[in-house]
């Protein structure tokens, strides 16, 4: 009778004791290597269609169609140094004097933060020089500068559309300026927008 009773306890010992070592087995059985990171694109290049305003040639009524070239170096997750290139030749409509373009150079951080899914957002500072070709400007080439913006769409992890928009200052004289007036510079603020595609890689 005892030994009976004793066999009992110890298959039910046993019993209870299985599915708990099994347990254990699987809780500290080892796990497969972490997957491996989605490698960051460090470059990016954009052209596209652009427009800008002319506040800084007199008379002018309508501003001008061109081009943007910009690259974007990466560092991180946020941080980018970007370089853009602008040059605007076609007026919108007839109506502006003399045969006016703008040819600009600009550099400065750029901030960027995804925002929903394929969509990212950036905001950026620039410096450079500005050109007011075809109406004789004084100084022929103008410190250049501003803040500007705008929203990425990507379509796989290279492609993407961008739109953009920015507003840079310079400083030419105006055309009724002479050297008695030292050719005293004139402020003006230049409306920009841009879209076309941006690559990563």
């Amino acid at each position: 009778m005892k030994r009976t009773f004793l066999v009992s306890i110890l298959v039910t010992a046993a019993a209870v004791l299985m599915p708990l070592a099994a347990a254990a087995q699987v809780m500290t059985a080892p796990e497969g290597p972490p997957p491996a990171p989605v490698p960051t694109q460090k470059y990016a290049v954009f052209v596209g269609y652009a427009y800008s305003t002319l506040n800084q040639v007199n008379q002018s009524r309508y501003g001008l169609q061109g081009v943007e070239v910009t690259g974007q170096r990466n560092f991180g997750r946020y941080f980018s140094l970007v370089a853009m290139g602008d040059y605007y030749r076609y007026a919108t409509s007839k109506g502006n004097p003399g045969d006016p373009s703008i040819l600009s150079f600009l550099m400065g951080p750029q901030l960027h933060v995804k925002l929903a899914g394929p969509v990212e957002g950036f905001f950026r500072g620039t410096m450079g020089a500005e050109h007011t070709g075809g109406e004789n400007m004084t100084p022929d080439y103008s410190f250049a500068g501003g803040i500007g913006g705008g929203l990425d769409y990507y379509l796989n992890r290279h492609l993407g559309i961008r739109l953009s928009g920015d507003r840079i200052g310079a400083s030419f004289s105006l055309a009724n300026n002479s050297p008695a007036l030292s050719y005293s510079p004139h402020k003006t603020w230049n409306t920009r927008a841009a879209f076309g595609v941006i690559y990563r890689f």
